[in-house]
């Protein structure tokens, strides 16, 4: 019997085979959009990258779809069943690398159009939990992220880099962030990981549930490991800012560029294209989520472990952004 995990992959697969480009009837050019479940940044974020592509090229309809994020993402992009992908750049660089959760997939040849902001860990609990560092969840039961997600994959390097054994010192479950929030409410969890950008709607679903007192983590003191063990610039110290979520003071955690990707198989003018289309759509995007607001072409080409696209690097020199 398949795995839920297994089911979803493939009726997502399904889906977004169903948008391929050729696939349209009338010289439609139909593009799939991978990005994340429905309480994250990703998904909605995606729907206004579809909008604005349907909108702005012709003869092309952009389609985002609900993923379990990152990893299954890029695994979509080898695959030719998604044709853009959003990913933390720690996975991307793995996928390009053929390292962990793809030594056996296999290396997945990606390439960047933009980065499009920083994604911040949280690290949730309860007021009352009794937890107020990364060492104290051993003996706990932590959800680590959706399965295939690359929450789940820094979730546990940071669990690595405070010593903790993730086989034995923790209980986990593989929840989405909207799953997470809920078995936490519930009492079924003692904490979540989520790596995401902000807010993050389901977590401040969390913070304005009437008699629940959310507590976040700082994870910053876990870089010196990470950066010795990944190097010194996927990973960096990023502010969850005071009031973001009603807490009464900064949290620094652990940072990492999130990317929009495609295959290095698209076509130069089609992703010289995309990348226009969100810089000119950009103050549209801002309009549909908050996160968009950081999106500019001064830090697009900064923070990206994998190439870019020539399509996308074409764009930037018109632009005499591209310094690389």
């Amino acid at each position: 019997m398949q795995s839920p995990r297994v089911v979803a992959l493939c009726v997502v697969m399904l889906m977004a085979s169903a948008c391929a480009p050729g696939s349209g009837s009338g010289g439609k050019h139909r593009l799939s959009i991978a990005t994340g479940g429905t309480g994250g940044v990703f998904y909605p974020y995606g729907g206004g990258i579809a909008k604005v592509i349907t909108d702005s090229l012709p003869n092309v309809e952009a389609t985002a779809e609900v993923t379990a994020a990152s990893i299954d993402n890029l695994k979509f992009i080898k695959q030719g069943t998604s044709d853009l992908a959003f990913t933390m750049s720690d996975a991307a660089q793995d996928a390009v690398l053929a390292r962990d959760e793809f030594k056996d997939f296999g290396a997945i040849p990606l390439r960047t159009l933009a980065v499009l902001y920083s994604s911040y860990t949280h690290l949730v609990t309860l007021a009352d939990s009794g937890i107020t560092d990364v060492a104290q969840l051993k003996g706990h039961v932590i959800s680590m992220g959706a399965a295939g997600s690359g929450t789940a994959t820094l979730g546990y390097r940071i669990l690595e880099a405070a010593g903790l054994n993730t086989k034995s010192d923790i209980r986990t479950q593989s929840l989405g962030v909207a799953q997470s929030v809920d078995a936490l409410k519930d009492g079924k969890i003692d904490a979540f990981f989520w790596n995401g950008g902000l807010p993050t709607a389901s977590v401040l679903d969390l913070v304005n549930t009437p008699r629940t007192y959310a507590r976040f983590i700082a994870t910053d003191s876990m870089l010196p490991q990470l950066e010795k063990a990944y190097g010194p610039s996927l990973y960096y110290k990023a502010i969850i800012p005071k009031g973001m979520y009603q807490q009464d003071t900064d949290i620094p955690v652990v940072g990492v560029a999130v990317l929009l990707v495609v295959s290095e198989t698209m076509p130069e003018d089609l992703a010289h294209d995309i990348t226009r289309v969100l810089f000119e759509k950009q103050p549209e995007l801002a309009t549909i989520h908050p996160q968009a607001k950081v999106l500019s072409i001064k830090t697009a080409t900064t923070g990206s472990p994998i190439p870019f696209h020539p399509g996308a690097i074409r764009y930037y020199r018109d632009q005499h952004a591209w310094t690389n």
